[in-house]
């Protein structure tokens, strides 16, 4: 039985525009939303840390102030009149770096799902893991979005923070045993022409030493093989966050784009990566996925704080 949320857009519908983003701290200002107001969106896609509540303790005091910060911050164009899609990463899970071990996961996502007021009837609220799916018909043409939950499943960090070294066990994981075939299921019986892959850590990059999925080689290696299967006879695009640096990145098979932070900037050093295209963005900034099936393409792009464009790809659609 599929447990997949379905939405059905207008079917004069021309085109669908997102914004992205990731780490957005409740603390601090968030100048950042009249540039991305002006953009016009459809909706936006949440990558992760969109609060800043953990504690090194784990406890989730924090995150509840944050929640209540943060719900009184978030402009009211946005949250009321735009489709919103969020998943979590480290600092709305609860702990810092943190993985399947935290021991207040279960009510940290009951806590997710509260504030994002996810529906009594998502599947969310029935399983362990915040990763979901939906599909949406753009133009009588059909996408799917897959979110993935790096999370609440994954195991142990090889190394020290920010110098961490890869995990070769076969046994470690990211995403867990159901979640896994949760995903290949996903894929296989995916009629769409375009599937969206929500991670709130990176896919394609490898050389920088923060979290990634190449800290899990043989995960990471899992998951690109069924994406450049299925990129065979789909367009298959990778949206990512958590890094204060946003960045596009190409593989044979699919493209990356890298969207953070909204307002968090990196520290700026230059960062280099195979598969990056051009340079890293240090700044605070947003993305934009504007998916245009009638132009058989899509347009990813990294804006700055006042929206000018500072890199973009056009990628053809199937």
């Amino acid at each position: 039985m599929c447990m997949c949320l379905i939405f059905f857009a207008p079917n004069n519908l021309q085109a669908y525009k997102y914004g992205l983003g990731s780490c957005l701290d409740q603390s601090l200002e968030q100048e950042i939303w009249p540039a991305i107001k002006d953009e016009k969106l459809d909706g936006f896609i949440f990558l992760g840390d969109n609060v800043y509540g953990d504690q090194p303790n784990g406890k989730l005091l924090k995150m509840k102030n944050a929640y209540r910060i943060q719900k009184n911050r978030l402009p009211k164009w946005l949250m009321q009149d735009k489709e919103i899609l969020a998943v979590w990463d480290d600092h709305d899970f609860g702990l810092n770096d943190g993985g399947k071990d935290y021991p207040h996961k279960e009510e940290a996502q009951k806590m997710f799902l509260n504030f994002w007021e996810i529906a009594e009837n998502d599947p969310r609220n029935f399983r362990e893991g915040l990763y979901f799916k939906k599909e949406r018909n753009i133009d009588g043409t059909v996408i799917e979005i897959i979110a993935l939950d790096t999370r609440y499943f994954r195991s142990k960090l090889n190394g020290k923070k920010n110098a961490y070294k890869p995990n070769k066990n076969p046994q470690a994981t990211i995403l867990g045993n159901k979640q896994w075939d949760w995903f290949e299921s996903s894929i296989a019986n995916s009629t769409s022409r375009l599937i969206i892959i929500l991670s709130s850590i990176q896919v394609l990059a490898t050389d920088h030493s923060y979290e990634k999925w190449a800290n899990f080689p043989l995960e990471r290696s899992k998951l690109i093989r069924i994406l450049s299967e299925a990129a065979q006879d789909k367009t298959v695009i990778v949206v990512s966050g958590d890094r204060h640096r946003s960045g596009i990145y190409q593989n044979d098979f699919f493209t990356e784009i890298t969207a953070s932070s909204l307002n968090k900037p990196g520290s700026r050093f230059k960062e280099s990566d195979p598969l990056l295209i051009g340079e890293t963005f240090p700044e605070i900034n947003y993305g934009i996925l504007n998916i245009q099936p009638a132009e058989k393409r899509i347009i990813v792009s990294i804006h700055n704080k006042k929206g000018k464009e500072l890199n973009s790809k056009i990628i053809k659609m199937f």
